[in-house]
């Protein structure tokens, strides 16, 4: 644990948050403090407030009627001019936001946008900012951070551009870190590397850690103290030991009581193939200089089958190749080089080549081959509202389809994971990470499909809302017998719902096998790593 101070670094008293246009409050009245050198955890279900309590500390939404007092050595920033507050941001108080995508500039390197925190906020010449930039990734985990430096966002994996909003973040060392699911699209080693560094920083620099997370195995391993929160109030606050030994309030003892169980039934033998990749790869182009450019592999040739009904794993770290996988697969990566065979079953249930189609015959086959994007936030239209994400596949698929018949279809797939009818005229900007996720969900299941890709489809969900879209995938599997390609790093959420598990590292197969002999006797030592990391 670390040295914490009896001095709250930052005072919350009597906060209340209201968007313009809606009637009530989505956060009310809540008080906390944060200690110099203490990591506060603040755990709830998505929509719960977190994230839009953590935002109002440094007023990043506009729009918005904030009540109440929050207090940061003494001043109240709630009252501090404009000017004034931008020396607080990312200075005294910075953020890891919880979608790194939409949170990182699409037009700069990574590397440019850590400099510049760098540069800004400390000082730093250009050329010493790129150096300390560089280290800033090693020490997130990249293992290649003068490559990586070079890079775009969307040139990096989901984890990889986790880490590097860690790095920007920590550049200024601020008095409090902010930390929205910053372990969200990691994978469970680099989790343990993550966490033990915030750790290490906080110790050496004092800070105040405020640690927003749906994971409570990482809040009991993490965290000095437990808030929770429910329906934008705080129900209950106590140290991390009291809290998991005798939760108080009946909410925070249903979040303690969800974990993901066994749902997968077994697969009958009989079972028809719905899917066959033969010798898949993927390298993607390099450039070394103005003249020249070259291949990288990043996912080098490999082979698996699927029967009707049946869910394979895919694991590694980030960067292993895991959306690569996917994406090459599916033919969605416009640059580099795929190769390799996919078949996919069509009406007759006989295997055609895929991987071969074009045009109209490509867009039709597509009708039964869908894919969840990891970040739900950058995968949603923010100018479409939510009828015509959903249902844009059945105008485009379905053009002979009623108005009134796509709403009710629409409607019905949105209460099938977990939401209601009266969204449909709102914006993906309006709803919390894991209701986007479920809006994305519901975008894919909408057509039906005989094949979906999930690219961790829960990683943004609390335990409970997590459990029922689990149980929400295994029930369509079993009634339509869709075939899932899980890619995931939450192994509970693997055992739960695989029947096959596909280890990958850097771009390599290192080991494939049904769940259970996976998972009781894996023979790879880095397999096992994985495992040790998440018991």
């Amino acid at each position: 644990m670390s040295q914490v101070s009896n001095l709250p670094l930052l005072a919350m008293q009597q906060v209340s948050i209201q968007f313009a246009g809606h009637s009530q409050a989505v956060v009310r009245d809540v008080s906390l403090s944060l200690l110099a050198g203490e990591k506060l955890a603040l755990v709830g279900e998505s929509g719960s407030g977190k994230s839009v309590l953590a935002r109002s500390i440094l007023q990043l939404d506009t729009g918005v009627q904030l009540g109440g007092e929050i207090v940061f050595r003494g001043q109240n920033l709630l009252s501090l001019p404009t000017h004034e507050l931008r020396k607080v941001r990312g200075r005294k108080i910075a953020m890891i936001f919880q979608e790194p995508m939409t949170a990182l500039n699409p037009l700069q390197t990574v590397g440019q946008q850590i400099v510049e925190v760098l540069v800004l906020q400390l000082g730093y010449t250009t050329k010493a900012a790129h150096s300390k930039a560089c280290e800033l990734l090693l020490s997130t985990g990249i293992a290649d951070a003068s490559e990586k430096m070079a890079a775009f966002p969307h040139q990096l994996s989901g984890g990889q551009r986790q880490r590097v909003m860690i790095a920007m973040a920590l550049a200024g060392e601020p008095d409090i870190l902010i930390a929205d699911e910053p372990t969200t699209a990691l994978d469970v080693t680099v989790q343990a590397q993550i966490l033990q560094l915030l750790a290490q920083l906080q110790a050496k620099l004092g800070m105040g850690l405020l640690f927003i997370t749906h994971d409570l195995n990482l809040v009991r391993r993490f965290a000095d103290r437990v808030a929770v929160m429910q329906s934008g109030q705080i129900v209950e606050v106590a140290t991390t030991e009291s809290l998991f030994s005798s939760p108080q309030h009946a909410y925070t003892q249903s979040l303690l009581a969800a974990r993901p169980h066994r749902m997968a039934e077994p697969i009958h033998p009989s079972a028809p193939l719905a899917l066959q990749v033969k010798q898949l790869s993927h390298a993607y182009p390099i450039k070394k200089n103005w003249f020249c450019s070259c291949l990288k592999t990043a996912l080098e040739p490999l082979d698996f089958s699927l029967r009707v009904g049946e869910t394979m794993a895919v694991v590694g770290e980030s960067g292993s190749g895991k959306t690569t996988l996917a994406l090459a697969m599916l033919r969605l990566l416009a640059a580099g080089r795929s190769e390799g065979t996919v078949l996919l079953a069509n009406q007759a249930a006989v295997l055609s080549a895929f991987d071969q189609l074009k045009g109209a015959a490509l867009r039709q086959a597509r009708r039964s081959i869908q894919i969840v994007f990891q970040d739900p936030f950058a995968a949603l239209s923010p100018r479409q509202t939510i009828f015509e994400i959903v249902g844009e596949g059945l105008q485009v698929h379905h053009a002979g389809i009623s108005p009134s018949e796509r709403r009710e279809r629409v409607i019905e797939v949105l209460q099938e994971v977990g939401l209601a009818a009266d969204i449909l005229e709102r914006y993906p900007h309006e709803f919390s990470g894991g209701q986007r996720q479920r809006i994305a969900i519901a975008r894919a299941l909408i057509m039906q499909p005989q094949v979906m890709v999930l690219d961790e489809p829960t990683s943004a969900l609390d335990a409970t809302v997590q459990q029922q879209i689990l149980q929400l995938l295994a029930q369509l599997q079993q009634k339509f017998g869709i075939t899932y390609i899980l890619i995931s790093h939450d192994l509970a959420v693997v055992r739960a719902l695989a029947h096959q598990v596909l280890v990958l590292r850097h771009g390599k197969l290192v080991e494939m096998g049904d769940v259970d002999t996976i998972f009781i006797a894996a023979q790879h030592a880095y397999t096992q790593q994985l495992l040790l990391a998440c018991a």
